[in-house]
């Protein structure tokens, strides 16, 4: 099964763009085509096969599967803000909290570093997870 690592993250940004299951992809294993679905979109719009809950396709994970959501924020605010984690606890426990985290790591000149660190690590948690699901990943 190989598909292309572009699409392949373009499928899972798609997917984790909103909370869990508002988006979906599923990945076509003999193909390697991507299908999209979303709660936003009419029922008529949806494009899915009809067999695409088979096990001939695999679903597209979002962030959280892969532990991408707040266990990320963590990880950095260890390594760059460790005596701002209490903040970011409290930041997290509100809604807007990643609006507000964002504006906090502005204020402290680490936003970039927050971007690619986030960037990379969901790069390499998708590959592992291609190496899981033996897809083969195509440059592009």
């Amino acid at each position: 099964m190989t598909t292309k690592f572009s699409e392949l993250l373009e499928a899972f940004d798609f997917v984790s763009f909103g909370q869990m299951y508002e988006h979906q992809a599923f990945l076509h294993k003999e193909s390697g085509k991507i299908f999209w679905q979303s709660a936003y979109i009419d029922e008529e719009e949806k494009e899915l096969p009809d067999d695409v809950f088979t096990d001939d396709y695999i679903e597209i994970p979002h962030k959280n599967d892969l532990g991408l959501g707040k266990d990320l924020v963590f990880e950095f605010a260890d390594k760059y803000l460790p005596d701002q984690i209490g903040d970011i606890e409290r930041i997290f426990s509100h809604k807007g909290a990643y609006s507000r985290y964002k504006a906090l790591l502005e204020e402290q000149g680490l936003l970039e570093n927050w971007f690619d660190f986030e960037n990379e690590t969901q790069q390499r948690a998708l590959k592992e997870w291609c190496k899981a699901h033996k897809i083969e990943i195509l440059a592009s």
